[in-house]
């Protein structure tokens, strides 16, 4: 029975994954690890040294360079890729264009649910991703499954984006750009995105930040009292 409590959030991209984990993590005093900065680093050191991610030997090579750590800063988590901060660049779009084909890859995956494990296996943690509730942490005692609607997902991308200064040309483009994850995440073999069958479906369409982490914390607060 696992005594420290895990939060696994897990849904489509840009559904506010992250800024629910942040919140919920510096509510309640836990440690917030994003999964999904983990496979955008790699991506990042696969792209920058050329790795063929259909080359197993080649991909098995990479990882054993690859040494990623979380960092908090101003209540965020900042994530360095051989000792390098790399948080803003594994946003951009040449990240996001690849980050689905090399998170899908087997060896990747294994690699990383590895250190994620190792990081849950004693603190209490927020952990977001697409896998947490279902691979990673199947034990989580709280998940949460989240989802919105397309559009309104691309719009908030759009503008992140753009208020980062990153070079994108049009709206569309994002929203292909998450037709194409969405594709890619859940009909990969290796751990594809699902709903744990105990997860708790948070649509935040049309709700703000503020409700959305009221939501989460009402499902959450029964658990406190066990830890």
């Amino acid at each position: 029975m696992r005594k420290n409590l895990v939060i696994a959030i897990d849904g489509y991209s840009s559904c506010g994954k992250s800024t629910l984990a942040k919140a919920l993590a510096k509510k309640l005093d836990f440690i917030y690890i994003d999964s999904g900065a983990m496979y955008r680093a790699v991506t990042l050191f696969f792209i920058r040294n050329k790795v063929d991610i259909n080359n197993d030997e080649a991909v098995k090579n990479a990882l054993q360079h690859i040494e990623l750590n979380f960092h908090a800063r101003d209540y965020e988590s900042h994530i360095t890729l051989n000792g390098e901060e790399v948080s803003e660049e594994i946003r951009q779009m040449p990240v996001s264009e690849n980050v689905s084909e090399v998170s899908a890859n087997k060896l990747v995956r294994h690699d990383m649910v590895k250190q994620q494990q190792r990081m849950g296996k004693s603190k209490n943690i927020v952990m977001d991703g697409r896998d947490i509730g279902t691979a990673v942490f199947e034990d989580a005692q709280v998940k949460f499954f989240m989802t919105a609607d397309p559009k309104i997902r691309a719009e908030r991308r759009y503008k992140e984006l753009l208020s980062k200064g990153d070079n994108v040309t049009t709206l569309e483009e994002v929203f292909e750009n998450l037709a194409h994850r969405d594709y890619a995440d859940t009909t990969r073999v290796e751990s594809p995105l699902i709903r744990a069958e105990d997860a708790i479906i948070l649509d935040n369409t049309d709700i703000t930040e503020e409700e959305q982490l009221d939501f989460a914390l009402e499902k959450v607060k029964p658990f406190l009292e066990k830890i």
